[in-house]
């Protein structure tokens, strides 16, 4: 169920809240263009900045809209376990097929304490649960060994979201993980190196902008067609790198406002790009062709 292109999408905003039909408007995009599940309220989707409400709220415009087409998966992480499990249990309630969770942030558990804060969030709902690792920005790394001990000890538990950026890494969890276990990559630029090593798909940026390409890229590795998976990464690659020039999601969303998708409204302290790397992300859209 969990493979493929799956889309982290943007929450859009207008006049400071959420746009809901604009939202229900992007999901449809993604549908349609061969994504194979969505993912609200993640990085990407601002969670941070969000209500409750609001999260709640995300959560079930997505399910409402996607009507089984896709799997919704829910992220629904926190640097607190009672509040991960009350999301996780609305996520759950509302009829999510999964729940994506960051690793908790700033208060950096050890590997004990990771794996006895994934644990019980597993162990209070029937669906599936996806780790998802990002030192980068939650300041603690989630270790093979930690994953494969969650893995086989917590039957929800089906798989991880790694990125960490680091290859090796993620080999080690393909090996000490079931085979079962789905490996998903966390970066854009390395969605054809995870596929490689065993990996079943990307939970994406770029495909908010480019859905198809992402989707086809894994589509033609999955039929084994690797030459066509290399022109579609190199096609990609310049047009990735322009997404993280600045903090995730300030470049989508400003992309998504110059391409007319969305307002390119974000919440502080995500605040509009400098002069400079506006002029670089503007170039990177007109090379791919997306940009008039």
């Amino acid at each position: 169920m969990f493979k493929g292109s799956i889309t982290a999408i943007v929450t859009p905003f207008k006049n400071g809240k959420v746009d809901e039909k604009k939202l229900g408007e992007l999901i449809e995009f993604q549908i349609k263009n061969g994504t194979s599940g969505i993912v609200p309220c993640g990085t990407t989707g601002e969670s941070a900045t969000l209500s409750f409400q609001e999260h709640e709220r995300v959560i079930e415009i997505t399910i409402a809209q996607a009507a089984k087409r896709v799997p919704v998966i829910a992220g629904t992480g926190s640097n607190s376990t009672e509040e991960a499990i009350i999301l996780t249990k609305h996520a759950a309630s509302a009829g999510a097929n999964a729940s994506l969770q960051v690793s908790p942030y700033y208060n950096r558990p050890t590997q004990q304490g990771l794996y006895e804060h994934f644990k019980a969030v597993a162990q209070s709902v029937n669906i599936p649960i996806i780790l998802y690792n990002i030192a980068a920005r939650t300041g603690v790394n989630i270790e093979p060994e930690t994953i494969a001990r969650l893995a086989n000890d917590c039957k929800n538990i089906v798989g991880v979201k790694e990125a960490s950026g680091n290859l090796e890494q993620m080999s080690r969890v393909k090996a000490l993980c079931p085979k079962n276990f789905a490996l998903i990559s966390g970066d854009d630029g390395l969605t054809l190196p995870v596929l490689s090593i065993g990996g079943v798909g990307i939970i994406s940026v770029v495909a908010n902008i480019v859905p198809r390409d992402v989707a086809d890229l894994v589509s033609v590795f999955e039929k084994g067609d690797i030459k066509a998976a290399q022109t579609l990464h190199y096609k990609l690659l310049p047009l990735v790198k322009a997404m993280f020039i600045e903090t995730n999601p300030i470049p989508v969303k400003t992309a998504m406002g110059l391409l007319g998708m969305s307002e390119a409204d974000l919440r502080l302290p995500m605040c509009s790009m400098l002069p400079e790397n506006l002029e670089k992300l503007k170039k990177a859209l007109k090379d791919y062709g997306v940009l008039r």
